[in-house]
């Protein structure tokens, strides 16, 4: 043990893990209404991480964490998304504008080291005890309100936190899910990433120029993102079996796989990647077995991960970690209320990440394909698909009921084509449990 962890332990009401969106959002939040909150975060502001495109719906949030005008300094309007299509534009554009529920008409794209550091410095304007280059190594859990966390920061010292609730936003350490051994793999769908920043892409032109823009290969799917100072995000999101193949330098196989959309890569062949530096990531879907339990909650990308496909993580880990500062604050008053309230929050939380994933799982299928490509608004159908992009899966009927009409329609077509559907299909679910093990491949640099 280190000389520090004999010295009493630092008290404190809730110990937040995780200094991302979910952890800032949960830390400010808690300690805005008077609990003593100290926030852990391992690494230190600014730090690098996927996940720059936001949702309309992260802009309520915003606004009641008190942010709203400190992300629009930093970030790229974005008006809406795109999708490749055989059009004389190239492309078909759902504006958010569009969208049937009340979420706002835009969004906005940020260099997530920007928008992080800033949400982190905020929960401790906001009266966090936020600490960077602080990580946790372990917690033991004596009962529903007395938990220690060993802590070891970035200059050796070691030092113990005496909690009484513990919220896990740990990112994709899982940290308490993995050591609880809660954490699943997704049967139905994996993927892998590989992208890097570009200067000099061709966007948009006109008013669709802040939008992030999707396409489609034969291992997966594309993504541009416009960012701040002429910054274009852009990478692949592939079967883990495609990634699998990479040899030799990871800079020409981003660029080999870039090249197999002759749409995407017209607006790229012009630009150059910025310290020709490459990233990759693997695995990126799972979820827990449970959200939490006597003293402990998970949020964010601590509990469960789908896939970037519709920039949906970062809405779903600010809006649970909302919602998890409710549960926490009635379990400490009440703590008999504290099952109920989290399975509550749980049910909540997988409701929205499926509404989701029916999207996500067949996006690569011929029949979203084809929907996509050729949108109809029949019965405000298309205006709901916008809904859903926008991040509105948690409480409009009206939204919903045009997302089970779209349903309905992809069944039918489905049924139409069933042998390519269920090819596509069976080869996703193999994908999806074969023995890939990338892991988080933090970096490579060329």
């Amino acid at each position: 043990m280190a000389d520090g962890e004999h010295i009493a332990a630092q008290q404190c009401d809730v110990a937040v893990i995780g200094g991302g969106p979910a952890g800032s959002t949960a830390a400010a939040l808690l300690a805005r209404r008077g609990y003593r909150v100290i926030a852990l975060e391992k690494d230190r502001h600014p730090r690098f991480h996927i996940g720059e495109s936001l949702l309309p719906m992260n802009l309520p949030v915003f606004e009641r964490l008190g942010v709203m005008e400190k992300v629009r300094a930093i970030g790229v309007y974005k008006p809406g998304a795109d999708f490749e299509a055989d059009n004389e534009r190239g492309y078909n554009t759902y504006a958010f504008d569009r969208a049937l529920g009340q979420s706002p008409p835009h969004a906005y794209q940020v260099l997530r080291q920007d928008f992080d550091a800033m949400l982190f410095a905020h929960a401790r304007e906001c009266g966090a005890d936020a600490r960077e280059g602080h990580e946790v190594r372990h917690v033991e859990h004596a009962g529903p309100r007395d938990s220690t966390l060993h802590v070891v920061g970035d200059d050796g010292d070691a030092y113990r936190v005496q909690a009484r609730y513990v919220v896990d936003a740990s990112g994709r350490d899982a940290f308490l899910s993995s050591r609880r051994k809660l954490r699943r793999k997704n049967a139905e769908h994996q993927s892998a990433a590989i992208f890097g920043h570009f200067r000099g892409a061709e966007p948009r032109p006109g008013a669709d120029a802040g939008n992030i823009s999707i396409y489609r290969f034969d291992h997966g799917w594309m993504w541009m993102i416009p960012l701040p100072d002429g910054v274009m995000s852009v990478g692949a999101v592939c079967r883990p079996e495609y990634l699998k193949q990479r040899r030799g330098r990871t800079v020409e196989f981003l660029l080999d796989t870039l090249r197999q959309n002759a749409g995407l890569w017209r607006r790229l062949e012009q630009a150059e990647l910025i310290d020709g530096e490459v990233r990759v990531t693997g695995n990126y879907s799972y979820d827990s077995s449970c959200m939490g339990g006597p003293g402990w909650l998970l949020i964010g990308d601590a509990f469960a991960f789908l896939d970037p496909v519709f920039s949906s993580g970062v809405y779903l880990a600010m809006s649970g970690a909302e919602q998890a500062v409710d549960v926490v604050d009635r379990a400490m008053r009440e703590p008999r209320t504290e099952r109920r309230l989290q399975r509550a929050l749980e049910r909540r939380q997988r409701r929205g990440m499926r509404r989701f994933a029916f999207f996500i799982y067949r996006f690569n299928g011929p029949v979203m394909s084809q929907l996509f490509r050729s949108p109809r608004n029949t019965f405000q159908i298309e205006q709901g698909v916008i809904s859903m992009l926008a991040g509105d899966v948690f409480d409009s009927f009206r939204v919903w009921s045009r997302i089970l009409a779209f349903r309905v329609v992809y069944g039918v077509l489905a049924l139409r084509d069933w042998r390519r559907w269920n090819r596509e299909r069976r080869y996703r679910l193999a994908q999806a449990r074969s023995q890939f093990t990338g892991g988080n491949t933090p970096l490579d640099r060329e």
